[in-house]
């Protein structure tokens, strides 16, 4: 390797204390990433000890460089460090983190697209960072990381020398996006949907339309907003888009007055055809996820490929590569002794569209000779005083997509339970822990097994007792206690 091929150092310490205002001490240090978390810190990368209600990152700084970090970023000397240890001081570790951000993005002259929306936010900032990686160098968020500590990491993750930006920017109180939006300052904003998500924390769905428009503060007057046509709150988002001086407006949908029209689509088990015209080009394309929602979030994910100045029919070849994300509709088959089923991980997030739409994907799978499709589902979080109308209105979807047997767990899904017939009750829970060894208990060759809920359900409990069962050979467990029994489903 010579010197030419050696890759540029993602942060120095002399660019660090530029950033942050701090001052470097001990010896010289490059890092090639940053980290958060110690436990899983890359060799060379600079670690920030951020001081959390339950932590404080300093105590590990010693470990961190143990293992292999380039220096750390501290408000004060951690114990156990020997003298020439690389770090940084500054005042404030966090306010550190977002300076190596700010400094970062205004270092950084590619377009970036910044994706918010109740549901199918990450969906669609994996699918842009596909579609852009196509044609350039493209930096994007990793996993979830959109929150007041993930955005300011993200950014301070950012190369310089990337063709393309994705940030995804989260949020369920007011005013947690419009701080993110201003870190990133997208060129390039979409809002996927404004749904009935977080209301615990709202007084109306207006208000979480309000509190998603926020991405627009941190926009300049040339930048795109990218919104949904069909959604009901339109003409509020549009609005929101208008009084902070934005004039490219671009809409994606069935109307027949979007940006990017939806022509046809055809729904299969594995995939969606699609047939848009998108700012009056026609495109055909094949989207290797499943759903409705899909084909709907790939409208947005081809309006932000323009407006990053991306070619649409390159980016809408990549679509049929697209991977679920973990927790998020990934399918694994699984073995038993005899035959074996589908399981279908949805334990990320839920919400009742979410919940909806993951239903419909589930009635396009045919199960096997003697198998059934099965929902266990737990609690959708953060609804406010109509969570349980929400979780009992949860039977239509269920019934529309002929689900055959129905597992819930957690206080509010009770009221589903209720209302599922009893010739198609699986078994209830209080929580996933109890339900796990229910549901796999129950599972047999030919079925289809769904599982869903929110992330604090810990529905990953269920998905793991299931893929123990591959592991094990496909020896089920017992049903756990205080599970309300089992029904069979009538012939026929």
């Amino acid at each position: 390797m010579t010197a030419l091929d050696v890759p540029r150092p993602l942060w120095t310490a002399d660019a660090v204390a530029t950033a942050t205002g701090g001052r470097a001490v001990g010896r010289p240090w490059q890092a090639g990433g940053v980290s958060i978390d110690s436990r899983s810190l890359k060799p060379g990368e600079l670690f920030v000890a951020l001081k959390g209600p339950t932590f404080d990152g300093h105590d590990f700084a010693a470990a961190a460089l143990r293992a292999g970090a380039a220096a750390a970023l501290v408000a004060r000397r951690p114990d156990g460090l020997p003298a020439d240890a690389p770090l940084a001081v500054v005042d404030d570790t966090f306010e550190g983190l977002q300076a190596l951000g700010r400094f970062a993005r205004l270092h950084c002259a590619a377009p970036i697209v910044g994706v918010t929306g109740s549901v199918g936010k990450t969906g669609t900032k994996e699918a842009l960072i596909r579609c852009l990686a196509a044609q350039g160098k493209t930096f994007g968020t990793t996993g979830s990381l959109n929150n007041h500590w993930g955005v300011p990491l993200s950014l301070a993750r950012l190369p310089h020398d990337v063709d393309y930006g994705v940030f995804e920017l989260g949020m369920n109180h007011a005013g947690e996006i419009a701080a993110l939006t201003r870190q990133v300052r997208p060129d390039v904003a979409v809002i996927t949907t404004v749904e009935a998500v977080h209301l615990e924390h709202f007084a109306s769905i207006e208000g979480i339309a309000d509190a998603k428009a926020e991405i627009f503060e941190g926009m300049m007057p040339n930048g795109t907003a990218i919104l949904n046509a069909d959604n009901a709150h339109i003409a509020r988002l549009t609005a929101h888009a208008e009084r902070q001086g934005l004039t490219r407006i671009w809409r994606f949908g069935a109307a027949p007055d979007a940006d990017a029209r939806l022509i046809d689509c055809s729904l299969h088990a594995t995939c969606s055809a699609v047939t848009a015209v998108i700012k009056r080009e026609r495109l055909q394309f094949c989207i290797a996820l499943p759903g409705k929602h899909w084909v709907m979030n790939s409208l947005a994910v081809l309006l932000a490929v323009h407006a990053a100045g991306a070619d649409m029919a390159t980016a809408a070849r990549a679509l049929a590569t697209l991977q679920p994300v973990k927790g998020r509709g990934t399918r694994q088959r699984i073995s038993l002794r005899q035959g074996s089923f589908t399981l279908i991980d949805e334990s990320y997030n839920a919400s009742p569209v979410a919940m909806a739409a993951a239903f419909s994907v589930l009635g396009k799978l045919d199960p096997g000779a003697g198998g059934r499709r099965i929902a266990v589902l737990g609690d959708m979080l953060e609804l406010g005083a109509d969570a349980d109308a929400f979780h009992a209105g949860l039977w239509e979807p269920l019934r529309a997509a002929e689900v055959d047997q129905v597992f819930c767990c957690g206080p509010r899904m009770r009221a589903l339970f209720e209302r599922v017939p009893h010739d198609r009750r699986g078994g209830y829970a209080d929580d996933s822990r109890a339900l796990a060894p229910a549901v796999a208990a129950s599972v047999q060759g030919g079925d289809v097994v769904m599982v869903k809920g929110s992330l604090g359900s810990r529905m990953a409990r269920v998905v793991q007792a299931l893929l123990a069962l591959d592991e094990a050979g496909g020896a089920g467990g017992a049903g756990g206690s205080g599970v309300v029994p089992l029904r069979a489903r009538a012939a026929g």
